[in-house]
């Protein structure tokens, strides 16, 4: 046991306990090596909260995460999967409301404990005293509900800076925005001997309601009612997925507006139908079922290099845009989680890129949502098919309807067609690879949004 509370050995739990964590991102390779950095404790005696950063080997890729760690003499009301083996004595505190309750008394007072820095927004005062519960859909990060008042977000992943979550949201705040939560505090670390951000506190907006639960239910109810068309349906979203479509131009906006953009050469656009290139080649190598599709997509690809395009530039976007990255509210959409891509490497994250990839991101989610019903069935009823691809039809539409109207930095994303398509499919090549990896049920969904692409049927 070492002075701060690591027992010696930690690392063969750890490897062992990682890859069963929704947020652990290296699923797809063993674990060669752990490596945790000295802890910092955050609440001393009994019960101990630690917060660790560990250092995680898979071949070529080192990539650091956070953890709370506690110990406590009477065992807490944490799941049993948050315990890191029978002999550790340790267990991952994120559900230990007792001990959390500190992380935002800590914001609160602006505290700092060894190199973790706890702070308000400037002009914030904060309600501590108050406790904590988890969030158990997340996936990539872990965040805690304090009282119906706040939201705490833990990146577990972390990397050098300011995340871009934070960046963005700050920016989108001083720029007045309507379609983001308040920031309110965060706390940041150290990682490679540079600060890093290891968390974000926001409002927290107990009646809002996520985009997927409304898309979906949308969908559920058109689907059980065969006499009627979507425009007909009593649970018609296409009001909704236009005033979506507004809010998303109007970030967009307002992030070119604080952070400015920059003009896309022919030279931007051939990197990037290489990069498209090389994503379609990496999938087909991996998953036989998209090798067909491979000559389409790569003339939609290389079709770019040859349209007459209008002018576009890049800039800060949202990045990993879809239905469940948005909230709607009494007072209208708002979009979550800026930090972009999960799996891409930070400096991709960072990157600037045209606007229409988010377009096209949430366009490729009205899909996914118009099918979620149908996938796993043992057999797909034709009309009911043709009645999901009719929704999804009309609320691409009506998002792309509502982005135009307001006047984003790309106007009307059909005024792009060429180049929206090949974002589009991008995505979709994207999402063979996940699903191939991840979840292979959902697989024919990106396949036969490829298939009618490319064969002119959308």
């Amino acid at each position: 046991m070492t002075e701060h509370g690591l027992p010696d050995g930690l690392a063969g739990p750890l490897a062992a306990w990682l890859p069963g964590q929704r947020w652990f991102a290296g699923k797809d390779r063993p674990i060669d090596a752990v490596r945790p950095h000295e802890p910092t404790v955050l609440v001393e005696g009994d019960p101990l909260l630690l917060h660790v950063v560990v250092d995680v080997v898979q071949g070529d890729r080192t990539e650091a995460y956070q953890l709370l760690l506690g110990r406590r003499s009477q065992p807490p009301e944490v799941p049993s999967t948050a315990w890191l083996g029978e002999d550790t004595g340790l267990y991952e505190a994120s559900g230990d409301a007792d001990l959390t309750a500190m992380l935002l008394e800590a914001i609160a007072s602006g505290t700092r404990i060894g190199a973790v820095t706890f702070e308000p927004e400037p002009g914030e005062t904060l309600t501590a005293g108050l406790r904590a519960r988890p969030i158990t859909a997340e996936q990539s990060n872990t965040s805690l509900v304090y009282g119906g008042q706040y939201i705490l977000k833990l990146f577990r992943k972390l990397s050098p800076g300011t995340n871009k979550d934070l960046l963005l949201h700050r920016a989108l705040q001083s720029a007045g925005c309507a379609h983001v939560a308040r920031v309110v505090g965060s706390i940041t670390g150290e990682l490679a001997g540079k600060p890093a951000t290891i968390g974000m506190l926001q409002e927290y907006l107990p009646d809002a309601v996520d985009g997927w639960a409304m898309a979906t239910t949308s969908v559920r109810d058109l689907l059980a009612d065969a006499d009627r068309h979507p425009d007909e349906a009593g649970g018609d979203f296409a009001g909704e997925a236009e005033r979506l479509g507004a809010a998303v131009a109007e970030v967009h906006a307002d992030l070119a507006g604080a952070l400015g953009t920059t003009p896309v050469d022919r030279d931007e656009l051939d990197r990037t139908v290489r990069a498209m290139n090389e994503r379609l080649d990496r999938v087909a190598a991996t998953v036989p079922q998209l090798v067909p599709h491979v000559p389409a997509l790569r003339a939609a690809f290389e079709a770019v290099r040859s349209a007459q395009l209008p002018p576009v530039s890049m800039q800060y976007v949202h990045g990993d845009l879809h239905l469940g990255q948005v909230l709607r509210t009494v007072g209208g959409w708002l979009l979550l989680d800026f930090e972009g891509e999960p799996a891409a490497p930070v400096h991709e994250r960072h990157a600037l890129r045209s606007p229409l990839r988010d377009v096209a991101g949430m366009l490729r989610s009205f899909d996914y949502a118009a099918q979620q019903l149908l996938v796993g069935a043992v057999e797909q009823e034709p009309e009911q098919v043709a009645r999901a691809l009719e929704w999804a039809r009309r609320n691409r539409a009506a998002f792309r309807t509502g982005y135009a109207g307001a006047e984003g930095p790309v106007g009307d994303p059909l005024a792009h067609a060429t180049l929206l398509r090949a974002f589009e499919l991008d995505k979709a090549v994207y999402e063979v690879a996940y699903e191939h990896a991840n979840r292979p049920d959902w697989l024919a969904v990106p396949l036969a949004a490829i298939a009618r692409s490319t064969d002119g049927g959308e």
